[in-house]
């Protein structure tokens, strides 16, 4: 029988090595520039051209190599950082496998330049394919200079399968960014297509952090440190106000190498608990250092993920060191320590408050203020007689009071459910008589200004731990809407309204803490999400917009400058014909910067300078994460940027039409990202809610 296993060629090998090593041209700028690191440069540059297909070229002063080095480095598992298996646990350097050079040069033409600084003649070696072409002597600087060029030519299916040039530039800045920040004490410069987009000085990382991200940092830094005997916690974390929906600007470094960590991520986010909104992430570039025994780094090709052998422990500093720097910092919200908690208002609020009262009429009734200047209790709403948030404190005085709390106490307790009882008159309340009788003679309004259901306008009791559902006092009209009398009628199967008209008619919209809408239909109470339908609605319209090409823009009176980073800026160059269409209207500025002429007319009272920059970073979210058309993905990322914020108020006619919109969409149901946007609650399930 025939043998049929053999060795393959170098060269096949080693392009199969590159399928890992290799994804795209970021790849090599990863290799060379942590290459140049671990040779003790001090000043690297890099030049890209055609996003990296054409030329990756990287300059630095590091040692630089003998000519027997020069050629043993591309030779597969080649290495000077290992010499023992006891190296694997000591590993302080990025590139160790000894892969990176042979696999690029097995699917690029390379041409390197090196002499290291004791020689007079350095090296050239050209290799193209694998293929050694030319090794000689030549004159050079010291260090190293490496080519790239025309990568994956002789594999065009995979160079079939790169992105777009502004993709893969945004990958390629990704990767220098990472770099530059893991070593402020060298010098990084970045060329793309003859343009300077990086020039960063060798200084402290806080310095490197303003450099590459923009002055605007500079007042949102606040260091972080944490020295333990087992990891030390070192870097700089942004205050709460400078946090962005989009997570594209956190920063692991463990030992210098960037890494990413989820485990860590959640610690960071909790020490940030309570002080940041809803979706928000915060900036943070930290630095892990650990002994290199206590991880174990060969888990990927990319060397991103790594493995603690005590995670736990690594959790609580990293999340100790951030929640001491965000109290150091101030930057939670403070305690007031000195107010008394069982008071409302102190003697000089009353007396603030006195003086910003307009003088009353002669006609009209006085109050008694005998006691207006004395701290005033915290009186509940069962104590008082009246609904939850009301009070007669001011308008009957304390006698009254306690004689209203006398007249409950002598209340007879309600009968028990399983216990018969004969119908006998309940007492109620003066409120609960007035909504019955006002409701039967059809002339239900809102109470008088001085009818003891109605709250003193000067001040206001503290809600509850556990509010009612009663509506807020003095909204009689609200009482009677969210009275519901159950019925066999309405017990009917549960569907959600594809319409407004499925509402139940004259119905009243109530809005729940600027959060909620709040309707009636036939099977119970429809909730929605307002910010989730606003969403929907907005999608349906830039998406709309950009199909057809006729957004309509809102021209600014002043233009306003915009200062992205370099990744922005390339990204709304390559999407500059659809931001126009949305509505966009902008020039090129030197130094990243846009010079914004108008903006959609969708997005009423925004920030333009906010909205264009945090629509691009929300963009370059999406993309990297979704494999969406440019339409889709803009669309999304405009709606969710422009959508409603939690806490806005609306009125009733507000949010009928919003509504009436939401049910006019596309999909009435979910958001463009598959978010539920309304719900039923059956009546079943509400009176579910009252069974003890």
């Amino acid at each position: 029988m025939q043998n049929v296993i053999q060795l393959l060629p170098d060269s096949i090998a080693n392009q199969i090595a590159a399928g890992e090593v290799v994804q795209r041209p970021a790849s090599v700028v990863k290799e060379l520039l942590e290459n140049s690191v671990d040779a003790g440069a001090k000043s690297v540059q890099l030049v890209v051209r055609d996003a990296g297909r054409t030329l990756v070229q990287v300059i630095d002063d590091g040692a630089g190599m003998t000519e027997t080095d020069a050629r043993m480095s591309f030779e597969r598992h080649a290495t000077s950082k290992i010499r023992s298996s006891d190296d694997l646990f000591k590993i302080m350097t990025m590139g160790f496998r000894g892969e990176a050079l042979a696999s690029i040069a097995a699917v690029a033409q390379v041409e390197m330049r090196t002499r290291r600084a004791s020689e007079e003649l350095g090296t050239l070696v050209r290799i193209e394919g694998s293929e050694i072409k030319a090794q000689e002597q030549i004159s050079c600087l010291p260090g190293t200079n490496l080519l790239i060029k025309n990568l994956f030519f002789n594999v065009p299916a995979r160079r079939n399968f790169l992105k777009s040039n502004s993709v893969e530039m945004r990958h390629i800045l990704d990767e220098f960014q990472r770099v530059a920040l893991a070593n402020p004490g060298v010098a990084f410069s970045l060329f793309q297509d003859d343009r300077e987009v990086y020039n960063l000085p060798v200084g402290k990382l806080s310095r490197r952090i303003i450099d590459m991200f923009g002055k605007n940092y500079r007042e949102q830094l606040a260091s972080c440190e944490e020295q333990t005997p087992y990891v030390t916690v070192h870097g700089y974390i942004g205050k709460p106000e400078s946090a962005k929906k989009t997570r594209n600007e956190q920063y692991f470094f463990v030992n210098n190498r960037f890494i990413k960590h989820n485990y860590l991520h959640h610690a960071v986010l909790g020490a940030y608990e309570g002080t940041l909104p809803d979706g928000h992430q915060p900036f943070y570039v930290l630095f892990i250092d650990i002994d290199p025994s206590h991880i174990d780094i060969n888990i990927h090709p990319t060397k991103t993920e790594i493995k603690f052998d005590d995670e736990r422990s690594v959790y609580a500093i990293m999340m100790a060191a951030v929640r001491k720097a965000v109290g150091i910092y101030n930057l939670s919200p403070s305690l007031d320590f000195e107010g008394n908690v069982n008071f409302l208002h102190n003697q000089n609020s009353a007396k603030d408050r006195q003086k910003a009262e307009p003088a009353p009429s002669a006609s009209a009734p006085q109050p008694d203020r005998s006691s207006s200047s004395v701290p005033r209790p915290v009186m509940p709403g069962w104590a008082t007689g009246f609904p939850a948030g009301a009070s007669s404190f001011d308008q009957q005085g304390p006698r009254a009071v306690a004689s209203t709390i006398k007249s409950h106490a002598n209340r007879p307790e309600p009968a028990r459910v399983d216990e018969p009882k004969p119908s006998a008159p309940r007492p109620v309340s003066s409120n609960s008589s007035l909504i019955f009788e006002r409701s039967k003679a059809g002339t239900l309004s809102r109470p008088d200004v001085n009818s003891p259901s109605e709250p003193p306008a000067d001040w206001l009791p503290a809600p509850a731990p556990n509010p009612s559902p009663t509506p807020p006092s003095g909204d009689v009209n609200a009482a009677i809407d969210a009275l519901t009398l159950g019925s066999r009628v309405n017990q009917l199967p549960l569907e959600t309204p594809t319409t407004s008209e499925s509402l139940t008619e004259g119905g009243t919209i109530l809005q729940i803490h600027g959060r909620y809408l709040l309707a009636s239909v036939k099977s119970g109470m429809l909730v929605i999400d307002q910010r989730r339908a606003h969403e929907r609605i907005l999608y349906d319209q830039f998406h709309a917009a950009l199909t057809k090409r006729n957004g309509a823009s809102q021209q600014l009176l002043f233009p306003k400058t915009v200062h992205v980073s370099p990744v922005d800026y390339q990204l709304a160059l390559d999407l500059r014909e659809e931001l126009t269409g949305l509505g966009f209207q902008f020039d090129e500025a030197p130094d990243n910067t846009f010079v914004l002429q108008g903006i959609p007319a969708l997005t009423p009272g925004e920030n333009e300078e906010e909205l264009f920059a945090n629509l691009l970073a929300q963009l370059r979210a999406d993309t990297g994460r979704l494999k969406l058309e440019r339409s889709e993905s803009l669309a999304r990322s405009m709606a969710r940027r422009s959508a409603l914020r939690h806490q806005a108020r609306l009125g009733e006619v507000e949010s009928r039409a919003l509504l009436d919109q939401l049910f006019a969409s596309t999909n009435p149901s979910y958001t463009p990202t598959g978010e539920p946007i309304t719900t039923v609650l059956t009546l079943d399930k509400i009176q579910g809610l009252f069974k003890t």
